[in-house]
């Protein structure tokens, strides 16, 4: 922005040809001065020529001037100039009441930081509100703007909001957007982003949104898309604030498009049947009735499942399948009640219903006050698992009690050693189960309706699909005995004569952590096999918890007795009079004494690394490796570094090798920014699969500050599979009133994801 407009009080201050001290409102005089010829008769000053006025921390200037002291009120025409504070109002003619510091104008403009408003018309009873009849608004300090609000009448309330009547968004001269309501408060953002964009799945497409408030506490976003190959689409979102102090939210995203080639697919994964009438409505509100009483909802109706992957592509990475629940949660000092239902909404997805459950969980607490501790939880559900709409399984449900109870005794010994002894029982009732007499074939690791055993164990049996149905057995009760052990005692030593500047070292702490985890579990009531699977055991690279609750694939229980032994390494130094983690190391294994879900004798070992030299530069090396018994390789590093103040680079490699679930994989992924100046900023992201020799995504971006505006083209390829995708895309996004608001994130189909 320009140098405030206030300074051209140096240039246009005339040559005192005259000075009259009047009496004004109180004891604050009012002095005219002006180069013509000034008079006083019957209570009116009149001034010409040059007129200047000063009145407290009031300055006026014109070329004619005239005041009664009666009505205490300027009649000012003729390069009407108006500075009050930090406020500037020019125009033609304006009538101006040094008592109440009414306005009535014509043809002027305002000036209040950072806003700029003009109008035919300007009317102001007092310093809280300004009327404005055929006016204009915007925040771009230039004589002919980027952009501005035109509208038949506007009320302005300073430092609070801005309400419009009838208002045109016109950017240049080209009017864009019509609304007949818009109220924007002065303390949120309001801004455009106008994207031509490519990809190949698109064709040539121009995505638009115009963000804007239209209440207090209630602000939208508009999005008009047009894409070649798919038509136009049209989306509505918005953030609700309401409740005590706002202390709750709503979020809605709605989306809709007459897809013009629904079937067009640029990944390897075939698909048909995509109707061409496709939409998105997502719900997310979280309403605190009271401060221990919330209620939550998270609501996603889709046409169906490729909706996110073809037109929200960052959203379907993170939740390719949203669900749709509803919870009820009481929350205490030492309990937590939770109402909770989730149904399945899109058939086309698979989903464990519960309709409804209900959780009643304890805290961890001293019992009676002593020294023993207990914890519980206790749950009743209905629940329905079930499968996409013709999917070969069959769908199944039970009405299911579980509850769980602990006891843990934690205590320090001979000062250092730290031991927490647990013993637990859980008693869980089904009213079906699965009647393993009828089933006839062995189970494959794929049957969802069986835990999910390694590939090695052929104690499984599979049913449930078209050729081998279902059978039910009838109600079961189950009971699961658990106990536990955890130790762990540390050692430190310091070294206060280590200064090493380059590695950010100020004094040097070395502490180290030993631990043990002993956990065992016993099912001596019923074969796991015959439990139906809803809170199942998943398929990870990951060691699942030991400890209850922790552990929540409770129908996936069975025996097991597991010992997890390791080591914490911790480094730390002085920064910035703050103790910093220097160096971090954690490194374990498991001994599985008998562990269902791993037939080897010793897991992998696993080394967590985090190094932190230098503020600007970090290390992570999360790694697991079969030094012990044969297993699976995965490394995952990432190294993230700002050599200088305009440059940050960044990169990663994912190795998997060797693991029964998941692909072998070796992933690298390199990327920068670099800032050249205050306007220009540019940008790159590769990511190169070396297993199958696939550059799999390129991303290139050059960025623009455009004083108004931010620009920013980029350019994108992507290899789905051996099916490659293109794209292009150029963004402006217009600078808010009264603050920026721009995702630097480029993405061309995530140019419309809701945060």
């Amino acid at each position: 922005m320009r140098p405030p407009v206030f300074l051209l009080l140096l240039l246009l201050a005339p040559c005192s040809a005259m000075a009259e001290p009047l009496k004004g409102p109180g004891s604050l005089p009012v002095e005219i001065n002006s180069t013509g010829q000034t008079t006083y008769e019957n209570g009116l000053a009149t001034a010409r020529d040059n007129v200047s006025i000063h009145f407290g921390d009031t300055d006026i200037y014109s070329d004619f001037a005239q005041y009664d002291s009666a009505k205490r009120s300027l009649f000012l025409k003729g390069n009407v100039r108006i500075y009050r504070g930090i406020s500037l109002y020019i125009g033609k003619e304006a009538v101006y009441n040094l008592d109440t510091k009414a306005i009535q104008a014509h043809d002027m403009r305002s000036g209040t930081f950072p806003y700029l408003v003009a109008g035919e018309n300007i009317e102001s009873a007092s310093d809280a509100e300004y009327k404005i009849q055929h006016g204009s608004f915007t925040t771009d300090d230039v004589a002919q703007p980027d952009f501005q609000l035109k509208a038949t009448g506007a009320r302005i309330y300073p430092d609070d909001r801005v309400i419009f009547r009838n208002v045109t968004l016109y950017v240049g001269k080209v009017p864009i957007f019509w609304m007949p309501y818009l109220y924007q408060p002065l303390d949120q953002s309001f801004s455009y982003a106008i994207a031509p964009a490519y990809l190949s799945s698109w064709g040539p497409s121009l995505l638009g949104k115009i963000t804007f408030p239209i209440g207090e506490k209630i602000s939208a976003t508009v999005r008009l898309d047009y894409r070649s190959r798919r038509g136009e689409a049209i989306g509505f979102d918005s953030i609700i604030h309401y409740g005590k102090n706002d202390t709750s939210d709503a979020k809605i995203n709605t989306y809709y498009l007459q897809d013009q080639n629904p079937n067009l697919n640029q990944a390897s994964v075939p698909r048909g049947g995509i109707p061409t009438a496709r939409y998105r409505f997502t719900l997310r509100d979280r309403t605190r009735l009271t401060d221990d009483l919330e209620v939550t909802a998270d609501i996603t109706k889709l046409s169906d499942a490729f909706l996110l992957q073809d037109f929200f592509i960052g959203e379907s990475r993170v939740d390719p399948q949203p669900d749709s629940n509803v919870a009820v949660t009481l929350s205490g000092d030492n309990y937590t009640l939770t109402g909770y239902a989730r149904y399945q909404l899109n058939s086309f997805f698979e989903t464990t219903e519960r309709l409804p459950e209900i959780d009643f969980d304890l805290k961890r607490q001293p019992l009676f006050g002593g020294p023993i501790f207990y914890e519980g939880e206790t749950s009743a559900a209905q629940l329905h698992r079930n499968f996409p709409t013709g999917s070969v399984f069959q769908d199944y449900s039970v009405f299911r009690v579980d509850t769980f109870h602990q006891l843990t005794y934690p205590g320090t010994y001979f000062g250092w050693l730290s031991l927490v002894p647990r013993i637990g029982f859980r008693e869980t009732y089904y009213s079906q189960t699965r009647d393993l007499g009828k089933t006839i074939f062995p189970i494959t690791p794929s049957d969802p309706l069986a835990p999910e055993f390694p590939i090695d164990n052929p104690t499984t049996a599979t049913t449930g699909t078209g050729a081998n149905p279902l059978f039910l057995g009838g109600e079961t009760f189950r009971s699961v005995f658990n106990a536990g052990l955890e130790a762990s005692f540390k050692v430190s030593r310091e070294w206060e004569q280590v200064q090493t500047r380059a590695l950010g070292l100020d004094g040097l702490r070395h502490i180290v952590q030993p631990y043990f985890n002993f956990s065992y579990v016993s099912n001596p009531t019923a074969n796991p096999l015959s439990i139906l699977q809803f809170d199942r055991f998943q398929p990870s690279t990951k060691l699942e918890p030991l400890d209850f609750p922790q552990y929540t694939s409770i129908d996936s229980l069975d025996n097991w007795t597991i010992a997890r032994l390791g080591v914490r390494n911790r480094l730390q130094t002085r920064r910035d009079d703050y103790t910093v983690s220097w160096l971090e190391l954690d490194t374990y294994f498991d001994v599985n004494i008998d562990n269902p879900f791993d037939r080897t004798q010793f897991s992998n070992v696993f080394n967590k690394l985090a190094f932190t030299p230098v503020p600007w530069a970090t290390l992570e090396i999360d790694s697991q490796i079969p030094l012990l018994d044969k297993g699976f390789t995965e490394v995952d590093t990432s190294i993230r570094f700002q050599p200088s103040a305009n440059t940050q680079f960044t990169i990663g490699h994912r190795y998997l090798n060797n693991n029964p679930f998941f692909l072998n994989s070796s992933l690298y992924t390199i990327g920068g920014y670099y800032r050249i100046n205050d306007n220009w900023g540019v940008g790159a992201t590769e990511q190169y699969e070396a297993t199958t020799h696939v550059l799999e995504q390129q991303r290139y971006e050059v960025y623009r500050d455009l004083s108004s505006w931010v620009a920013s083209v980029g350019g994108i390829i992507r290899d789905n599979g051996g099916v490659k995708e293109y794209g292009v895309l150029l963004t402006f996004t217009l600078k808010a009133f009264p603050k920026l608001n721009f995702d630097l994130n480029f993405d061309p189909a995530g140019t419309n994801q809701t945060q």
